[in-house]
């Protein structure tokens, strides 16, 4: 069966790739309401291609915005494992289009990658997983495990509508594990387990000093400076060894176990000077800069404005200073609990002087991890190693997908990341791209995954 599957994907490549840059060509930007035709042709593109796969259910579900794509095919038999498989269809804006150097809607292939925006967040990943069903279907009539399908779009703006929907009709999108492809690997051709993400937290506040900016000579010495209350109230929440001092930050954190700091030391180290210009790297006093990134928590400031922006000098005593802050978290921590605890320390160091707004942010999310030795994981890792003929490496991403734990929270299921991205893939930049080779390979990775998981009991 796995054979015949190869050699389909083998022989229509083309076709595979031509089909692709369709998919590609639709400008869905979810995020911009003059794109809302095209977002919902993409949503029509991936149901008409399930639709024509041999999918028995296919459906285009609408939402308070854009719309999902349901499908399932669950002729397997009930002693298969049922899959949930998740991706989204929609894309970050294209801008700045100046310093694009091919038409981030009309899909280039060159150098041996695929440039467009969505080539590999995530129209190109997802497109894999479309194809293999298609492969399988059209070859031997069936599929090695029941598939339920889950693609939306409204992942770039915090899938607004995808929790209400897994929580309310949660016996319709139910499996035995779930499979996104929406990361990458640590490098190209080097094939990457991912088992951890960082949830993720913040908020927003304000600091309001006179009524409007103040000339800074009549009123300097006599009126607190919002710029400099904000910088005073900022000092005191991470010291000089980048440890946070928000009091309970750390309480609830899972330490890290001698097994995990080995994996994280084994994975390629990024050599953050070349792909980052920044002249050092700093972390947390005692722990690495892979093991901060991959397992410890963070605070950082993502936003600092106030005050005249032009050109030259304007002496004033601004009105007000606003910070943004956002905090990755670990396994253990609450993000609610979090911004209790970023609420009570800028209350308590609120400087004399300033008023204080705060506005938390609404879409937080906790951390996921799984077993690095569950069977699924292990069996990802062995049909990675057969395709790309190289081990795979362990790590824990920095970065946050709600969905997954979403998916954890609800469905108490295991998540399988198969990632297939790159470091030079520019997501949410200019010239985004997508490995060609990845491309093959991937698909036949999946390929192997589906029978690998055929007979595992869950």
């Amino acid at each position: 069966m796995m054979q015949e599957v190869i050699e389909y994907l083998e022989k229509n490549k083309e076709k595979h790739i031509e089909e692709l840059k369709k998919f590609l060509h639709i400008p869905s930007v979810s995020t911009d309401s003059s794109h809302k035709e095209d977002v919902t042709k993409a949503a029509e593109f991936v149901s008409n291609y399930l639709t024509e796969a041999g999918f028995q259910t296919v459906e285009l579900q609408k939402t308070k915005g854009h719309p999902l794509v349901y499908a399932e095919w669950m002729d397997a038999g009930e002693d298969k494992p049922t899959v949930l498989f998740y991706g989204h269809y929609d894309v970050q804006p294209p801008d700045p289009l100046d310093q694009w150097k091919s038409d981030p809607f009309q899909a280039e292939i060159r150098d041996e990658r695929i440039y467009a925006r969505g080539a590999s967040d995530d129209k190109g990943q997802v497109f894999m997983h479309l194809v293999v069903l298609k492969a399988f279907l059209q070859t031997t009539g069936s599929l090695p495990i029941n598939v339920k399908v889950c693609i939306e779009g409204e992942e770039e703006i915090g899938s607004a509508n995808l929790y209400d929907i897994l929580h309310q009709q949660q016996e319709k999108f139910s499996a035995d594990f779930a499979v996104i492809s929406d990361s990458g690997m640590v490098a190209k051709d080097q094939p990457t387990i991912l088992y951890g993400l960082k949830g993720f937290t913040g908020l927003e506040f304000t600091l309001k000093g006179p009524d409007n900016d103040l000339h800074s000579g009549l009123y300097g010495g006599a009126i607190k400076n919002p710029a400099m209350a904000m910088a005073q109230l900022l000092a005191t929440m991470k010291d000089e060894q980048e440890v946070v001092q928000v009091a309970h930050f750390y309480d609830q954190v899972e330490p890290l176990t001698s097994e995990e700091r080995q994996l994280i030391k084994e994975a390629p180290s990024e050599d953050y000077r070349e792909s980052t210009g920044a002249i050092e790297t700093v972390s947390e006093k005692g722990y690495t800069a892979k093991e901060h990134t991959m397992a410890r928590p963070t605070l950082e400031i993502n936003g600092l404005y106030s005050g005249y922006q032009g050109e030259g000098t304007k002496t004033i005593i601004p009105s007000t200073a606003t910070a943004k802050l956002t905090c990755r978290l670990v396994p253990g921590q609450d993000p609610v609990q979090i911004q209790e605890f970023l609420v009570k320390h800028i209350e308590k160091h609120l400087p004399q002087g300033v008023e204080l707004t705060i506005k938390r942010e609404p879409l937080s999310a906790k951390a996921y991890k799984v077993d690095p030795n569950h069977q699924l994981i292990t069996k990802a890792a062995e049909s990675f190693a057969e395709t790309f003929d190289k081990e795979a490496v362990y790590v824990r991403m920095g970065g946050s997908i709600p969905v997954v734990e979403w998916i954890d929270a609800i469905y108490n299921i295991p998540v399988v990341l198969l990632g297939f991205g790159t470091p030079d893939d520019r997501l949410h930049s200019p010239n985004e791209s997508f490995p060609m080779a990845h491309f093959e390979k991937g698909m036949k990775t999946i390929v192997h995954y589906w029978e690998a998981v055929k007979n595992t009991k869950l």
